[in-house]
C-alpha cells in the first residue's frame, strides 16, 4: 500500500512505529523502497553527503528538485518527503508556498519538510492550505548551525525544553502531519511524543518517538571519519566498497579483468580479411 501523510497519522493512532531513510538518487531510492521503508526523505543533507559541503546551507532549490525528481522514479510505495533548503522559505510566507509547490510540481515530492518552530507556523499553515503536506523539524535544525553555535543537543535546560514542547504543539496546530525531533534528550522526546497527536520522527531523540530517520550513508558506515553518537551502523558498506574498488584496480593492473566470460565472440576469420 502506498504510504501517505494520512497513513502516517493512522500509524500514530495504532501505535505502529514508522521508518524513514534518506535517499538522493534513483538506485538508492529503489532499494530503500523495496525494503519496505515507510518514507524516503530527500534531505538537504545531500549538500554534505553528496556534494561535499561542510553544512546544508549551500544547497539550492535546483539541487533539491534535481535529486528529488530522481528519487521519485524509484520510490513507488514510500512517502516521498523533500527538504526545503535554506532561504527557500525563511524570506516570506509567499516564497515558502511557491518553493514548496516547485518541489511538488518539478521534484514530484509528496510532502515537504521545513525547519523551525513558532517562527515558521504561518509558513506551515499557508503550505498546508495549498494542499501540500508538511513535516516540521525542531530541536537541532542544521540550517541554523551558525546561530546554534554548532551541532549540539537541544532542550537540555528547563526553559529550552519547554520551548521545544511549545514548538511541537504549535507546528501540530499549524497543520504539520509529523514532526522530526533532532538531537533531543530521550526523556523530552518521549514527553513531546505523548503531548502531540501527530507522529514524532526521531534522529538522536531516543526510542520513545513514533518513528526514526537516519541518513543512509551513516547507517551503512560509508564514512570512516564520521560516526554520530545516535547512529547504529547496520553494515560496513563503505569498507566493502573500498575493497571492491581496490580488487578491481588490482585485476585491471594484472590483466585478470576482463576474463573470457566478460567478452563477446565473433567469427574470427573475419579479422583476417580486414585491412
Amino acid at each position: 500500500m502506498k504510504h501517505t501523510a494520512i497513513t502516517f497519522k493512522d500509524a500514530k493512532q495504532k501505535g505502529e512505529k514508522l521508518s524513514m531513510l534518506t535517499a538522493y538518487d534513483y538506485t538508492t531510492a529503489k532499494l530503500v523502497d523495496e525494503a519496505g521503508i515507510h518514507a524516503i526523505l530527500v534531505g538537504d543533507s545531500l549538500g554534505m553527503v553528496m556534494l561535499g559541503y561542510e553544512n546544508t546551507c549551500s544547497v539550492t532549490m535546483e539541487d533539491m528538485i534535481h535529486h528529488c525528481a530522481a528519487v521519485s522514479r524509484g520510490a513507488k510505495q514510500a512517502l516521498l518527503i523533500a527538504d526545503m533548503p535554506f532561504m527557500s522559505y525563511q524570506t516570506s510566507v509567499y516564497d515558502a508556498v511557491v518553493n514548496a509547490g516547485r518541489l511538488v510540481k518539478e521534484g514530484h515530492a509528496q510532502a515537504v519538510k521545513l525547519e523551525g518552530g513558532l517562527e515558521v507556523c504561518d509558513h506551515i499553515r499557508a503550505i498546508v492550505r495549498a494542499s501540500i503536506p508538511v513535516c516540521a523539524h525542531i530541536g537541532l535544525t542544521p540550517q541554523s548551525v551558525h546561530a546554534l553555535g554548532g551541532f549540539k543537543v537541544q532542550g537540555k535546560g528547563e526553559e529550552a525544553a519547554q520551548r521545544l514542547l511549545d514548538e511541537a504543539r504549535a507546528v501540530e496546530e499549524a497543520g504539520a502531519f509529523a514532526v522530526v525531533l533532532e538531537c533531543v534528550p530521550q526523556a523530552l522526546a518521549s514527553k513531546i511524543t505523548q503531548a502531540v497527536h501527530i507522529p514524532t520522527i526521531g534522529i538522536g531523540a531516543g526510542a520513545g518517538c513514533d518513528g526514526q530517520v537516519l541518513v543512509y550513508q551513516d547507517m551503512l558506515a560509508m564514512y570512516s571519519d564520521m560516526a554520530p553518537k545516535f547512529v547504529k551502523q547496520y553494515a560496513q558498506i563503505g569498507a566493502q566498497m573500498k575493497e571492491a574498488f581496490a580488487a578491481y584496480k588490482k585485476e585491471v593492473s594484472e590483466g585478470a579483468f576482463p576474463a573470457q566470460e566478460h567478452t563477446f565472440k565473433m567469427d574470427e576469420t573475419i579479422i583476417d580479411k580486414l585491412y
